[in-house]
């Protein structure tokens, strides 16, 4: 699951410019240029480890001499105290770094920890975890990369590579057969359509109209039901909408393909990563 290069590389360089700056005012007064040193990054809570291909970007932005050795690599469930990275190379870069580093671990450390969670939860259905584009403007990239480390998929990367049909825009197209029809006109056979219902209507609709992928919004588990043995796998269906960890298994049960879970990127909590200098 690689990270493209050119892409994290503005990422990191973006993330130390807001930092950064023209210089880490603190770091360059206590500690000389020569300095080296190693440091430690240690878990101090349960999950699962995600980003740490960025955080060695990081350190190496700062100055190509440091060296960035993992432990435990991206995917690993963790427990407190373990210890994930080992970072060598110029003191200074290590403490410049840190924050910005450790920032970008913690927050897709999250992503991954939460996404296990609920692709744990679905375990024995035929139910795929996706993400959606609820993610942090500008890091969309990584933050679907801690899904995939976390077991889960990924939905459309962002509005130029699939159609989605939402309720705005069947009002803006006339209704579901219509908008599937000017969809189909306009983009590469190669291209999937899918399209969101909220009713049993509008999935007939839109399975006589030829969608791929049918969204079924917001929808009861018994009306799930219903939606899903009336499409009978003529498209792929994916539930969507109040999604949480204590009702996933519960739709996945229903029989759907996919269930996309916006809490995976929008709402989580960071996992616990510190680092820590300790031979200077």
């Amino acid at each position: 699951m690689p990270l493209e290069p050119s892409l994290l590389r503005a990422l990191v360089r973006r993330a130390l410019r807001e930092d950064v700056g023209p210089g880490d005012v603190t770091t360059e007064s206590l500690v000389p240029p020569q300095a080296m040193g190693r440091a430690v990054m240690v878990v101090k809570a349960p999950g699962v480890i995600a980003g740490l291909e960025v955080a060695a970007a990081t350190f190496r932005e700062l100055d190509d001499r440091t060296v960035f050795t993992v432990r435990q690599g991206d995917g690993t469930e963790v427990a407190p105290g373990t210890r994930v990275a080992e970072v060598h190379g110029p003191v200074r870069a290590l403490l410049t770094g840190e924050r910005v580093a450790l920032n970008f671990v913690q927050r897709l450390s999250g992503i991954a920890t939460q996404t296990r969670a609920y692709v744990r939860a679905v375990a024995g259905t035929s139910a795929r975890i996706v993400d959606t584009r609820k993610t942090t403007p500008g890091l969309r990239m990584l933050e679907k990369y801690a899904v995939r480390v976390g077991g889960g998929f990924n939905h459309r990367f962002g509005l130029y590579d699939a159609v989605l049909i939402k309720d705005n825009h069947l009002v803006a197209a006339g209704g579901i057969t219509a908008a599937i029809q000017r969809a189909r006109a306009a983009i590469p056979h190669t291209m999937k359509v899918e399209v969101e219902a909220e009713t049993l209507e509008q999935v007939e609709e839109a399975v006589v109209a030829g969608a791929d992928i049918i969204l079924l919004d917001n929808m009861a588990p018994a009306l799930l039901r219903q939606a899903v043995a009336r499409i009978g796998g003529r498209a792929l269906t994916e539930a969507s909408g109040g999604i949480t960890l204590e009702n996933v298994a519960e739709i996945a049960a229903t029989g759907v393909d996919l269930i996309s879970v916006g809490a995976l990127t929008h709402s989580v909590k960071a996992l616990d990563v510190s680092l820590e200098l300790e031979q200077c």
